[in-house]
């Protein structure tokens, strides 16, 4: 019965959440609102999702934000310094074939965001069978040092997430 009524429960409070921040009051009324689409709009949704991934909330998941978002304030302060400093011919962009081990279309998503979301990087494109991810880099010292680097930092704790 629960199962029937919140399908994706991650989803729904992640849904109710947003609904809160993104309607600016926390409100009797707004958290209704936010309750109902946190609880409507999974069940209407969930027959697009057969395969949905398991994922690990915990350790692992804490530990991935922690990191992710450790390495976003980083790259910010690399990425003015190098705006500010260093001039244009100085800089190394490459382009990184990082070679996927992650097997979810979810995962390899996620690894896409997390690439995209810190600054210096962005997710391209992927390859046909899903095998290996196309990255640019703005600046690159040794591009087998970053491609370990994106595998060793995101790709094995994506993998523990969804094991």
């Amino acid at each position: 019965m629960i199962r029937r009524l919140l399908p994706h429960p991650a989803l729904s409070i992640l849904l109710g959440v947003v609904w809160l921040l993104i309607s600016n009051s926390v409100t009797v009324g707004s958290i209704l609102l936010g309750a109902g689409f946190g609880i409507v709009l999974p069940i209407f949704t969930a027959a697009f999702w057969p395969n949905r991934p398991r994922l690990r909330f915990g350790r692992a998941m804490a530990a991935y934000l922690a990191i992710v978002l450790y390495d976003i304030v980083v790259a910010n302060f690399q990425i003015a310094w190098l705006i500010l400093f260093r001039r244009n011919a100085a800089l190394r962009p490459a382009w990184l074939v990082v070679p996927v081990e992650l097997t979810s279309p979810e995962a390899l998503t996620m690894l896409a965001g997390t690439i995209s979301l810190t600054p210096g990087t962005v997710s391209a494109d992927t390859s046909a069978g899903g095998r290996h991810l196309l990255v640019h880099a703005l600046d690159v010292a040794d591009p087998a040092a970053e491609v370990a680097r994106i595998k060793q930092r995101y790709e094995a704790r994506l993998a523990r997430i969804f094991a």
